[in-house]
């Protein structure tokens, strides 16, 4: 399928057949050289709706274009079910097995991924365990783990800011009885890095066999690095992995909440009295057309990776470093401390991402719209004071 003939028509949400055609013409920073001017984000209006519609929000990875006309529809059918407990929800859940090629008791729903390495955290760290993971990543998970008085051994990232497998199964040895689990983010937030294949495997084979492995797949969807394959297969296997995966990101349901892990059976199990079940019917629904729906996907992924590859070219060109990416973001090395340059940004409507220590002089970047992306790059020219 020409998935750039596939979405002209009505009804996709966010216009990502604008996006495609908008690819052929200039790339954002020769619009910037040829005169296009920034303006300085008005003072408040007391709309907070305008307000926030008035940023180029390229702060959170997010799916800039929103769900697609066919998960709309299937989430709008969906209301009549508002006022009932006991409704139809699809069946997201074999959905999700079928998706996978799991059984579905592998299978635990969560309100976004973010619970579901919640639930990890309350399951495994009980009794002041362990978390062992790289520094930076998602730190939610740390900050989980420091919530309910357990501990965190963070390790740094390798010279070219891959995570360190080697320290990973070495820490796992050294502190087996007092491991929870160990965290692998891939590809990694924020730096955009993957773990290959043959480094999962490296890492499963040499730690102690008892010890969970999360990996967080948040932005699998987006990866073209043919050393990269999703960890599911290990769930067949019987190995102790837990991967979680989310419907934020490809799927463009960030609002929504919905998220889901795929596991062993013997893991799952431990994990599922610590969910809520909050998940409403309505996302349910969405989740499930999501999942039928790999042409918008495929299209999405077009475009943000179109957009990333020039956003990247041009910033190299013009003397910065860039962090090779496998996501829907990327980091520059930015030579200056970051949190006066994010308010830099903010000031002229762009939002970019927070401070990750130690890497206090990269901005991480999310790929939005290409409209976006132009505003990012006259405001860069702007705040660097680079010119023609």
């Amino acid at each position: 399928m020409d998935v750039r003939s596939s979405f002209s028509r009505r009804g996709f949400v966010g216009g990502v057949a604008t996006a495609l055609g908008y690819l052929t013409l200039r790339p954002p920073l020769e619009l910037s050289a040829r005169g296009l001017v920034m303006p300085t984000l008005a003072p408040w209006s007391g709309d907070p709706l305008a307000e926030y519609d008035a940023y180029a929000k390229l702060s959170f990875n997010e799916n800039p274009y929103g769900p697609s006309a066919s998960v709309m529809k299937a989430m709008t059918n969906a209301f009549k079910y508002g006022n009932r407990y006991n409704y139809p929800d699809g069946a997201i859940a074999d959905e999700l097995a079928k998706h996978h090629g799991v059984p579905r008791d592998n299978i635990l729903l969560g309100a976004g991924s973010s619970e579901i390495l919640d639930v990890v955290g309350r399951t495994f760290l009980e009794g002041d365990r362990k978390v062992i993971g790289v520094e930076p990543s998602f730190s939610a998970v740390y900050e989980h783990a420091t919530g309910i008085k357990a501990d965190v051994l963070r390790l740094p990232l390798l010279g070219d800011y891959r995570q360190d497998i080697a320290a990973m199964i070495s820490a796992a040895n050294r502190n087996h009885r007092d491991v929870g689990f160990v965290y692998v983010c891939n590809p990694n937030n924020p730096t955009g890095r993957i773990v290959t294949s043959a480094e999962i495997r490296q890492l499963l084979d040499g730690i102690p066999g008892d010890v969970p492995v999360l990996i967080d797949e948040a932005y699998h969807h987006f990866v073209d690095d043919p050393a990269y394959s999703t960890s599911v297969p290990y769930v067949l296997d019987g190995r102790p992995v837990i991967i979680a995966r989310t419907f934020s990101k490809i799927a463009g349901l960030a609002g929504m909440r919905l998220g889901y892990a795929v596991g062993p059976r013997y893991l799952i199990e431990r994990m599922r009295p610590h969910a809520t079940g909050s998940i409403n019917a309505i996302v349910k629904w969405g989740g499930v057309a999501a999942l039928r729906d790999t042409a918008s996907q495929a299209a999405v992924k077009t475009v943000t990776m179109e957009l990333r590859a020039r956003t990247v070219s041009e910033l190299a060109g013009l003397g910065f470093s860039v962090i090779p990416s496998e996501a829907n973001f990327f980091m520059v090395d930015i030579r200056r401390p970051v949190q006066p340059v994010i308010d830099e940004f903010k000031k002229k409507g762009v939002l970019v991402g927070r401070p990750f220590p130690p890497m206090n002089k990269h901005l991480r970047v999310s790929i939005g719209t290409p409209s976006e992306m132009a505003r990012f790059s006259v405001a860069f020219r702007e705040i660097f004071a680079i010119r023609g």
